[in-house]
This record gives C-alpha cells, sequence and structure tokens, in this order.
C-alpha cells in the first residue's frame, strides 16, 4: 500500500463551494443541494455575504474574505473551486492566484467556449443584468465575445425572495415561469443566439424546461462542475475491444 501524508481531517473532496450565505430553498440540481450532484463536495459559508450585498456592494474586503474561504478550502484538500454565485466572476483571477487548484467560481467562464462551439451570440440568462458589469465578462475570459443579456430584476417571485431577500420561502413554479419567461424575451429579442448559458447558480433546477422552451443547449455552473470534477479525478473507462 503507498504511503500518504495525511493531515486532512476529510478526505476524497473533489469540488469545494465558495457558499454565499442564503436560506431559500435550493431544489435538486442547485450547487449547494449535494444529495442531486454525482461528485463529493464541501461547503466554505460565507457569513454575512449574501446575494444582494455580491450583486451591489462588492468590495476588497470582500475579496480577501473570499480568498480566505478559498485557501481553506484548498487546506482540506479539495481538487477544485467554485461558487454558489456566478458574480464571483468579478474575483475570478484573484481566487485563481491564491490557491494551486483548480478556480472556477463562475457560469460564465463557459461563455467563450460557448461562442467558439457555435459560432453565434451567446444568450446569457443572469440574475441582474443591470448588476452584470463588463469586469465580471473579462475577468472570465469574455469581454469581446458577442453576448445578449437578458436579467431576472423586473421579475416577480425570483427578484423578491434572491436579489431582496424579502423572505426564505419560494415558490417553484412561479420561479420557473419568472425564468421561462425571460429566456423567451431573450430568445425573442434576439434569435440568433446558438445556446444560453446560466449565470446564477439558482437556474439549473429549471436548466430543462428552459431548454424545452428554447430549443437550444443550455450550460449552466452545475454541469460546468460536474466536467471539472471528471478532470481533476479521472477514472478508468469501462467497455471492451
Amino acid at each position: 500500500m503507498p504511503i500518504y501524508p495525511g493531515g486532512q481531517n476529510i478526505c476524497g473532496i473533489t469540488i469545494g463551494v465558495l457558499a454565499l450565505e442564503s436560506y431559500f430553498p435550493k431544489p435538486p440540481g442547485h450547487i449547494k443541494n449535494p444529495s442531486s450532484l454525482n461528485f463529493t463536495v464541501t461547503y466554505e459559508i460565507l457569513d454575512g455575504i449574501t446575494v444582494p450585498a455580491l450583486l451591489n456592494n462588492p468590495d476588497g474586503g470582500m475579496k480577501n474574505r473570499i480568498i480566505e474561504a478559498a485557501r481553506s478550502l484548498e487546506a482540506q484538500g479539495v481538487r477544485a473551486i467554485t461558487g454558489s454565485c456566478g458574480f464571483l466572476a468579478l474575483f475570478q483571477n484573484e481566487i485563481a492566484a491564491a490557491v494551486s487548484v483548480p478556480v472556477f467560481v463562475s457560469s460564465l467562464i463557459q461563455v467563450p467556449m460557448v461562442h467558439h462551439m457555435t459560432a453565434a451570440p451567446v444568450g446569457i440568462v443572469t440574475a441582474s443584468s443591470t448588476a452584470l458589469t463588463t469586469d465580471h465578462m473579462r475577468n472570465v475570459g469574455a469581454g469581446d465575445v458577442p453576448v445578449e443579456i437578458q436579467g431576472l430584476e423586473d421579475t416577480t417571485e425570483f427578484a423578491a425572495v434572491i436579489l431582496r431577500n424579502e423572505r426564505a420561502q419560494m415558490d417553484l413554479e412561479k420561479v420557473a415561469s419568472d425564468v421561462i419567461e425571460a429566456g423567451q424575451t431573450l430568445i425573442r429579442r434576439a434569435p440568433e443566439i446558438g445556446a444560453i448559458v446560466l449565470e446564477c447558480t439558482d437556474l439549473p433546477p429549471y436548466a430543462h424546461l428552459i431548454q424545452e422552451a428554447l430549443s437550444r443547449p443550455v450550460f449552466d455552473l452545475t454541469t460546468l462542475s460536474g466536467m471539472v470534477a471528471t478532470c481533476v479525478k479521472r477514472e478508468p473507462y469501462s467497455g471492451f475491444i
């Protein structure tokens, strides 16, 4: 048997998640619902950093706390680090530079890849189009990618619960309706879109409904996390010759 160095309290963790503080429901498909994930995961809870705080008031102090949380995840032995909000893209490069494991804190990191795959503008459904800036896009290498953006800031259920933090309880059917309507608005405005990237980590539970409504490939953080988990923990293929 090989000799391992030890030093970890818990072993076998593939992905570490920088998790904003939030208490609304996370259905299967959400990165903060490990019951639906096919890889091992742990969470570093960013107490006091909420969705509204990250979207509206990001600052250097917040960035430093997030970097320390990423270093804590690395020390716990995770193979890669992601985040529970796509707006962490603002700090993607600084977090990646601070640790020695792969970092992909936002699904937006897929935007350049999706554009290359489709040779068409990329549709982005985001929690808030007003909060999503050129800095977010540039920090994931998507500053020059043609995109069409549709936000959810004018929705009813989604905006009340997730963007304004008015309450914890949430009507999932209303959220699904909000998201599908936003996607349809996006496609009506820009039918040339080749595929959809869901910025918000709260949207993957509805990805199948979005795809059904929009007839486009749909990329999100949860499926990206699964791909990265496979890449950082390769297994032999089964089959025969």
